[in-house]
């Protein structure tokens, strides 16, 4: 048998992306809630466009979202169904603590959770938290300037007291940031970083950075006290940069570029920074401001297990005229070079299973430590018929081709890997373009990307494929 009898299978899913009621049982505005669909949505997320509340000129899926607060027992018994193992989920911060900085948690928000954890359990279902899954409440960005403030760790510790504690016995594997890398590129989704003109930008994104760190530690170390059995992980935004060519000079820009994200891991997993990244500090002159014990701290509470996501790998190369803007609305941030030789989403996102390999390799051998295949998916755009269902044949493909490689790197690698959850088992709002229409789920839920539509759930084709392929343990995968 290729995976482990106890291997994980199930899906993910972000609060912001599918809860909805933004406004229900006390909780609190965050910043992922005030990120407009439409032109306007890359420059709110990359902190370049301020904006702290709703306004009368743009529409804000995350309001809304598939409305999961009320519909989360008929999705769950969807997902017990399919026969998840694990149900990858995270919490809304301003759920539990509406403003952030208060001494007392939300009752109702703590019921919520609990309710939805144990719902879980009802179906054998294990829920894998996300602390936060670019989730911060908007009186923090506003009052303190979100995680640019040391003072945010110690919120973010009362929140670790708060859930560590309440869930103890329904929760043991628990993610303390989501694609806690993809602060460098959009900033105001990713940690509520909203930067003023004349700013460094560069050395307070370091800073957040730093305070991200320190507050995952405190989460390992309050996690390890409160239950010895939870199981705390870090979690990245992987796929192993290739060389655009075979010249030195691409290869080197493609260890470089790695090295960006592996930088988070490194300090996460390893417990200390990088010597590449103190001497980037030391020729951009940025200075982190650390407190007495920060390093040791990092460095005795490090992740239990290492979680990504890997939705494509990436290209590389050190000539400068190779990059253009990717197409996609998440990586239009960033600049970006297309692999000649790979196909392509819809959406511009290169496909390559094998490459799922090659990170895992990549990953695994760098760190040896248990890893989490947490996100992998195909957005696409889904057209159902009158009845609603879909015939996702394009989406079977993508994953069995993902699934095998997956388990090529277990079987003949010797990866260890505790679980795979693929990204999002049912239809939500897309973190980068807010959009419904780039569709994930193996459940097609009828709303556009304005809001409109009655929320039915329809099982797609790929539903009853993904069931086979967990009651087989992967070994099925026709």
């Amino acid at each position: 048998m290729a995976f482990d009898k106890n291997f994980l299978w199930g899906g993910a899913t972000a609060a912001n992306q599918c809860e909805g009621g933004f406004d229900k049982d006390g909780r609190g505005l965050a910043n992922v809630d005030v990120c407009p669909i439409g032109e306007d949505r890359i420059k709110v997320i990359s902190g370049k466009m301020k904006m702290f509340d709703f306004d009368d000129k743009h529409y804000y899926p995350a309001k809304l979202g598939i409305d999961m607060y009320n519909h989360y027992k008929e999705d769950i018994k969807l997902f017990g169904e399919m026969g998840f193992k694990v149900y990858r989920l995270s919490i809304a911060w301003s759920r539990i603590f509406p403003k952030g900085d208060e001494d007392r948690p939300n009752e109702e928000g703590l019921k919520f959770y609990e309710d939805v954890f144990k719902e879980c359990l009802k179906y054998n279902i294990k829920p894998l938290v996300t602390i936060t899954h670019f989730d911060c409440p908007i009186h923090l960005t506003k009052e303190y300037g979100s995680w640019k403030n040391r003072k945010i760790v110690k919120f973010y510790e009362n929140l670790c007291h708060a859930i560590f504690n309440r869930y103890k016995g329904l929760v043991e594997y628990w993610i303390t940031f989501n694609e806690i890398n993809a602060i460098l590129h959009a900033p105001f989704m990713v940690a509520g970083l909203y930067f003023e003109d004349g700013e460094n930008v560069e050395q307070l994104k370091y800073q957040a950075i730093h305070h991200q760190f320190v507050a995952s530690a405190l989460a390992t170390k309050i996690a390890h006290e409160v239950d010895p059995n939870n199981k705390v992980g870090c979690m990245f935004a992987a796929g192993t940069y290739y060389p655009y060519s075979s010249e030195p000079e691409d290869v080197f820009a493609a260890q470089q570029r790695g090295n960006m994200s592996y930088f988070f891991i490194d300090v996460q997993s390893r417990g200390k920074y990088p010597n590449y990244m103190l001497k980037k500090f030391e020729r951009e002159n940025i200075n982190i401001i650390m407190e007495d014990g920060d390093l040791e701290l990092i460095e005795k509470y490090t992740a239990d297990f290492i979680s990504f996501s890997y939705y494509r790998s990436r290209c590389a190369s050190g000539d400068p005229s190779k990059y253009e803007k990717d197409q996609d609305s998440v990586s239009n941030i960033a600049l970006d070079i297309k692999n000649p030789v790979l196909k392509q989403t819809e959406f511009g996102w290169t496909i390559d299973p094998l490459g799922l390999r090659v990170t895992l390799n990549d990953i695994y051998n760098r760190y040896q430590k248990p890893l989490f295949i947490v996100e992998n998916g195909l957005g696409a755009y889904d057209k159902p018929d009158e009845n609603g269902y879909v015939e996702d044949d394009y989406r079977i493909d993508y994953l069995r081709d993902h699934i095998k490689h997956m388990r090529d790197a277990v079987v003949l690698d010797g990866v260890e890997l505790w679980g795979y959850t693929t990204w999002g088992p049912i239809d939500l709002v897309s973190a980068g373009s807010g959009e419904m229409s780039k569709r994930y789920g193996f459940i097609y839920v009828d709303r556009d990307d304005f809001g409109k539509g009655t929320l039915k759930r329809t099982k797609k084709k790929s539903f009853e494929w993904y069931k086979k392929v967990i009651a087989s343990n992967g070994e099925d995968l026709d």
